[in-house]
């Protein structure tokens, strides 16, 4: 089974669905490469009109591996190296997030570059970059405020909270929040909406209302290469990566303890310790 599954899910509509199961949908080699690959085919079949990315069970997309962080820190690679942050916002045609489950780091922030983005009451949603002491990258430092506002978008860059999705509810976030079996028939149900429209005009539409995003964030992403250079060569940081857990699997294994309760901020949940 692919770890990325594309699905055509009526006339033009697009299913994407990240299924890394082993890897709890982290950004594993094998997850990158489909993501890359998915966004390739639609560029390719000009019969799409709209697309919607989802993730499996109770996982969207829960960021950077450990060894991935440790590559960072380390000189052998960056994070615009494979450029999954703007797959969306570079697809040509309308993109639904339908994050049905946790969205964690740079998962979430992947997410959040769609056109639409559409959250679970029941799941968990951070940047959580500072809890290890490393300044965020992925352009979240551009989208996060740019989505959920500037107070709310800088108090989750800078504190690393968790937030489950109907605590953002209650911040009033602009995106539909619902219960986590309810999220992909939304979307499904507003992918019909938009497919119904010509592709044409479409993707004139979303040129225009995006164009100014997709010019600035090159000079973002560069900005914060800058800070990781700095940030990252700090013993403080590599001290909190080797903390966090002490091997692949148990860094993996750390999303399988979501706690179930309904509890409210600023509580601190375990995927306050988790990927990137």
């Amino acid at each position: 089974m692919s770890v990325v599954e594309l699905k055509e899910i009526g006339q033009g509509i697009l299913l994407i669905t990240m299924q890394d199961r082993e890897n709890k949908n982290t950004f594993s080699p094998e997850l990158m490469l489909g993501l890359v690959g998915a966004f390739a085919h639609i560029e390719a079949n000009p019969g799409y009109r709209v697309a919607v990315l989802t993730g499996y069970d109770t996982y969207f997309a829960s960021g950077g591996t450990k060894q991935g962080l440790h590559d960072i820190r380390q000189g052998r690679s960056k994070f615009s190296d494979t450029n999954l942050y703007s797959l969306a916002l570079e697809c040509k045609i309308p993109v639904i997030s339908a994050m049905q489950g946790h969205g964690i780091g740079g998962g979430f922030v992947f997410g959040m570059f769609a056109d639409f983005v559409v959250l679970s009451r029941e799941s968990i949603y951070t940047t959580n970059f500072m809890k290890y002491g490393f300044t965020p990258g992925m352009g979240a430092t551009y989208i996060i405020a740019r989505k959920f506002g500037v107070s709310l978008g800088h108090e989750m860059l800078m504190s690393a909270r968790s937030y489950r999705g109907e605590d953002l509810s209650r911040r009033g976030v602009p995106f539909p929040v619902l219960p986590r079996a309810e999220v992909l028939p939304f979307a499904l149900e507003l992918a019909a909406d938009l497919a119904d429209k010509p592709r044409t005009s479409l993707v004139m539409l979303k040129d225009h209302l995006v164009g100014q995003m997709r010019q600035e964030l090159p000079a973002v992403i560069e900005r914060e290469l800058a800070m990781h250079d700095v940030t990252f060569s700090q013993p403080e940081v590599r001290e909190r990566i080797e903390r966090s857990a002490v091997s692949e699997t148990e860094w993996n294994e750390q999303f399988h303890h979501v706690a179930q309760s309904d509890q409210t901020l600023p509580r601190r949940s375990e995927h306050d310790r988790g990927a990137l």
